[in-house]
Parts: structure tokens; sequence; C-alpha cells
């Protein structure tokens, strides 16, 4: 919170307008204290849906730029706004949400969304930091980048890699850093938007340098100790060496300060992963594999109706056949 503080103090005293949206990790309660003040030194703050879509408008040489804010939503939240309009899914919310409100296609127009925005016959590439819960409404709740047409440039948040997505104009910004072992090779940066007259929109990616990256590498112990690579770095070494080293850690800290994971991949390490995966198959039904799976990912079983779906996509692709 003092770094956000920091950085919002700063843009107010630079005389930059800023707006800011709720997220699925955001408390919106917490975001929303102090936005009538904030609002005075141009930082807007749109945290709860409250059955209207945002706008603010900006005007320079070519007219009028409306920005629009839509904070994280979900079916059930718009449901109680609009009880005539059917809402099943997110893209449902979105859509009634944006057919409800005016917009002046032929005026410029932005929002800024943190929702889970789909290509056709296409998903975002994830970071890996962005948690189950991101990925899980991904698989079943994504939103169609059509939904956003009335919008000349679409600024998503949610997914951590940063990624246009159906058009270019719909772009995931990304995370500013990588949380995840799983992005440490991702390349992170900001895109500075230049909208021109309705319809020229220029879109710069300016790289992001942290002061420590996150760095994997993997070797024997003694050539990884031999020649320090990145040691200022967040490291994650897989080590290769058959026997395990005592104390490894401490080891490695020695030479690369800043290590935050090692692991191993050996022969030993290799047979214990085969040996857990065929355990987990062994002498099992393919309806008795979905379950374990489902209850896994999940924490909850999985519905008879669910499961129909998962039989007949596996016959459809040969996996099993009638008498499974």
């Amino acid at each position: 919170m003092n770094l956000l503080d920091y950085f919002l103090r700063k843009l107010a005293e630079n005389k930059v307008k800023t707006y800011m949206i709720s997220g699925n990790h955001d408390s919106d309660d917490r975001l929303n204290y102090g936005s009538n003040l904030f609002q005075v030194n141009d930082i807007y703050i749109s945290s709860v849906f409250d059955g209207t879509l945002r706008r603010y408008s900006l005007t320079d040489e070519y007219g009028s730029v409306n920005v629009y804010l839509l904070p994280f939503v979900k079916a059930s939240q718009v449901r109680h706004f609009f009880e005539n309009d059917k809402i099943e899914t997110y893209e449902d919310a979105v859509r009634v949400i944006i057919d409800h409100t005016d917009i002046d296609v032929n005026e410029r127009n932005v929002i800024v969304a943190h929702q889970f925005v789909a290509g056709i016959g296409q998903n975002p590439d994830m970071g890996g930091s962005e948690g189950m819960s991101v990925q899980n409404v991904g698989l079943v709740e994504s939103i169609g980048y059509s939904t956003f047409d009335k919008f000349d440039y679409v600024a998503l948040g949610h997914i951590h890699s940063p990624q246009s997505i159906g058009r270019k104009e719909v772009r995931y910004a990304g995370s500013m850093l990588k949380y995840s072992l799983k992005e440490a090779h991702n390349n992170k940066s900001v895109p500075i938007v230049t909208m021109g007259e309705k319809n020229q929109i220029d879109i710069e990616l300016v790289p992001l340098k942290p002061k420590r990256d996150v760095i994997h590498i993997q070797g024997k112990l003694k050539e990884i100790l031999k020649s320090p690579e990145s040691a200022e770095n967040y490291m994650y070494i897989t080590l290769t060496d058959e026997e395990l080293v005592n104390n490894v850690m401490n080891i490695v800290q020695g030479v690369y300060p800043y290590t935050i994971k090692i692991d191993y991949d050996n022969s030993h390490t290799r047979a214990i992963e085969q040996d857990s995966i065929s355990g987990l198959i062994e002498n099992k039904s393919f309806t008795d594999i979905i379950k374990d799976f489902y209850n896994q990912i999940y924490g909850y079983d999985i519905s008879e109706e669910e499961m129909r779906i998962m039989r007949e996509v596996a016959m459809e692709a040969g996996v099993i056949n009638e008498a499974d």
C-alpha cells in the first residue's frame, strides 16, 4: 500500500489523469476508500459495479476520448441490476452492461476491464502466476473479444503475460514484475497507446527491466558454482547431479544470494515421477481417474452431467469406448 500511495502521489503531482479499477483479488471497499478525495486530484477509481458503466471524457485536437471503467464482475453481481435480461455467463454479464450503456461509436472510446477475454479458438497465454481460480474461469467463462467491438482500445488486466487477443487494440498489459518461476522466460513491458483521429491508434511496447530478474539455470552443482551467471537476480536452479547434496541451499546462496528455489532433474526424480503417474492410473477406470483429477483440481466432486460430457468427449477422441 505504501508503494501504491507513493505512485499515485507522483502521478497527482505531475497532473497525470489516472483511471483505476478493481480486479478479482482486490478488496472493493478498501480500494474505494478515499475515491472522492482522489477524484479531486484526477485519480478516478471504479472498484464496485453499481449498475452503471462509469465514463470519463477527455478532449484533444481530434475531439472526445471516452474512458469507461469496468471493475471485475461476475454474472451473479450483474444479474441483480438487470433482472429482465438473461445473464448466465461472464460474457452475458459484460454484454448486458455494454448494451445498457449509451456509447457513441463515432467518438473514440476506451474501456479498462479486468476479465478473462479470449479470441476465436484462442485463449490468452497464461503467465503462470495468475492462480488456479483464474485458469479455471478461463476454461469455461471466457469472454469473446468481439464483446468489446464498440471500443477503439480495450485495456485488460487479469492475465499476467502482455499480449493482444483477437485484434491488436484488445490488449492485456500484463504484470509489471514476474511473480512465478513459470514467468522466468517472459518479457514484461508497458504499452504506450497514442490515439490520433478515429481508428488511428499506435501501440508502442516499452520493455520493463526490473532490478532483479527471475532466472532459471540447470546443470551440475560444480559447473553452476564455477561460472556464476546473473548472481544478482532471483535464481531458480535445477541440479542434474545424481546424488543429493547436503545443505545445498546454503552452498548455492554463497554464490547466488537471491536463490529462491532448488530442485533436481536426474534419473531418480524422473523414476519417482513416472512411478507416481503410473500409480495414479493403475487399475482405475476412466470414470475413477476423472473423478480423482476433478476433485484434486476443483476441490469438489464432478457432477453426473459433467461426467457425461467428459465421457462423450473421450469416446469421440477414441480414448474410451462404449463398454468402458
